[in-house]
């Protein structure tokens, strides 16, 4: 029998050109499959966006209630306040390297790596938030209670912020879905935080109307007036003042079950999506060191650690300015609502600015709410004051989406230059957020000592001069130099959009360079068999 060796040479080479062509074929069919499985829906966004706010909402309440609350109800002193304050913020920030720690070496589960630590620490928080504006019956330990459940507070919405945050780089691979992620994740938390201080505001209101106080009262501090109490004892743990901070703490707890159930139901979390399955995860302390010699993020951390150190003292003592300082104590509910309100209707009109102009474009409206907060401690007026808390309201919504959107590309640039080590997205956010924390922590018990110093006493009509005087600094001078020395770092950081494209397009290529490693492996491995 005659056998065409050449004609079969002949057919086995066109058979393994036509495999080659079928193989090229198919994995374009799968990537493109991927990209357009990859692409997140709305209604992912909106579940991803809500499952974020009610860390806000009670942020919110805290920010611009607590203080308040510790000097005028619990009745503490400023130097204690203090210590609630800056102790409550650095068990935070030291909880977000250790986060970061546990978090990074967790196994992936059936509902992901992040998603188990979020459902685990939300029960936890609404009880610890519940007790922080509890009004225990005791005098004496009053400021130790605080401090205790202003700690487990801050360390446990550390330990729901840090996954949370990181779930971004796990939602999808294309930088513009990320980045829509974040808008919608930002608007939603603005949102949260305009609940949070409305709902705080209209039910603790009357526990601040001092129906005595005279509307223009005196200048002479040495008045009898002016060491008036205007608010009664609330050492009954029964009092009017007592019940509706408990009424607002509850109801802020129910809203953080209702936030982690729509989470758990409307996201699903995807597992790194550039890492090769033989890519080992880099040590934590060695990816520790990796993350601050990075330059891009050195800088981008620095500038936002002034920039909301600034945005934190405007916050917790706006509603003191308010009712001390300015003559404004029957509006400064509304008038937080403005500012809510100002930033939650302008994260779209931020997302289309950075998206067009940049994001360190973007980041020069900061500072908008400079000259407008200098104008209202040198003349304080209620049309003014208005005016302010709308201006103020644009500045904030850029402070809160910008670094957000800028960590993603941070972390892309990262993995750009370290292909084959995984699990830093955990230590980038949790370093992140403890030097942000840390820096509040520190403002916050610096303003709150200032005011001791200065003899702030609970409960009158009006403070002396000089508490008026370190007011109007803690809200005018202070954040302006703070965001100023921010954006002046944030000035030197080295991420254009050029590079945020090139960026993505090297990471794209690597991911089709990982696919087609693991598709040959895989393909050696069958024929071996």
């Amino acid at each position: 029998m005659y056998i065409d060796y050449y004609g079969l040479k002949d057919f086995n080479l066109n058979t393994s050109v036509a495999f080659n062509l079928c193989t090229l074929f198919f994995s374009s069919s799968v990537l493109l499959l991927l990209a357009q499985e990859h692409r997140l829906s709305i209604c992912s966004k909106l579940c991803y966006a809500i499952g974020g706010a009610p860390n806000q909402v009670a942020g919110s309440a805290a920010a611009f209630f607590l203080q308040i609350y510790l000097l005028d109800i619990a009745h503490i002193t400023p130097f204690h306040a203090s210590l609630v304050l800056f102790v409550g913020k650095a068990s935070g920030a030291f909880t977000d390297p250790v986060a970061g720690f546990f978090i990074s070496k967790s196994r992936w589960t059936r509902i992901g790596r992040l998603m188990p630590w979020m459902l685990a620490c939300t029960p936890f928080t609404v009880v610890s938030y519940f007790f922080m504006w509890y009004l225990p019956p005791f005098v004496s330990g009053r400021a130790a209670w605080y401090v205790t459940f202003n700690c487990l507070f801050q360390a446990l919405t550390t330990l729901f912020q840090v996954p949370y945050s990181a779930l971004t780089m796990f939602l999808s691979t294309d930088q513009k879905d990320r980045d829509s992620a974040t808008a919608y994740r930002m608007t939603m938390e603005v949102l949260g935080t305009l609940i949070g201080a409305a709902l705080q505001g209209q039910i603790v209101a009357s526990a601040h109307v001092s129906h005595h106080c005279t509307v223009n009262p005196p200048v002479n501090t040495t008045d009898s007036w002016h060491d008036t109490t205007s608010i009664p004892d609330p050492s009954d743990i029964l009092s009017h003042q007592a019940k509706v901070y408990m009424i607002a703490a509850g109801v802020i707890g129910g809203v953080y079950l209702l936030g982690i159930v729509v989470l758990f139901l409307g996201v699903k979390e995807k597992d790194d999506p550039y890492a090769l399955s033989s890519d080992r995860a880099i040590p934590f302390c060695k990816g520790l060191g990796l993350t601050m010699k990075h330059g891009p993020y050195v800088k981008l951390t620095a500038s936002f650690l002034l920039i909301s150190t600034a945005v934190q003292l405007e916050q917790s003592n706006f509603v003191l300015f308010c009712t001390q300082a300015s003559g404004l104590r029957n509006h400064f509910q509304y008038l937080v609502v403005t500012i809510l309100v100002s930033a939650a209707v302008s994260v779209p009109f931020w997302q289309k600015i950075l998206q067009r102009f940049g994001k360190k474009c973007a980041a020069c409206g900061i500072s908008w709410m400079i000259p407008f907060a200098v104008m209202l401690v040198t003349i304080p007026n209620l049309i003014l004051a208005y005016l302010v808390a709308f201006v103020s309201g644009l500045s904030i919504a850029a402070s809160l989406l910008l670094p957000w959107s800028m960590l993603p590309d941070v972390v892309d640039n990262f993995r750009l230059q370290n292909p084959h080590g995984k699990g830093q997205e955990t230590i980038f956010y949790s370093s992140y957020v403890f030097f942000t924390k840390m820096s509040a922590g520190i403002g916050l018990g610096i303003s709150a000592a200032g005011l001791e110093f200065t003899g702030y006493k609970p409960g009158i009509c009006r403070q002396s001069d000089d508490v008026i005087l370190t007011l109007k600094i803690l809200i005018g001078a202070v954040p302006g130099i703070l965001i100023f020395m921010g954006l002046f770092i944030l000035f030197f950081y080295p991420i254009t959009e050029q590079s945020r494209k090139e960026t993505k397009l090297a990471l794209e290529e690597l991911r089709r360079s990982h696919q087609s490693t693991e598709n040959l492996d895989d393909h050696k491995k069958d024929t071996s068999v």
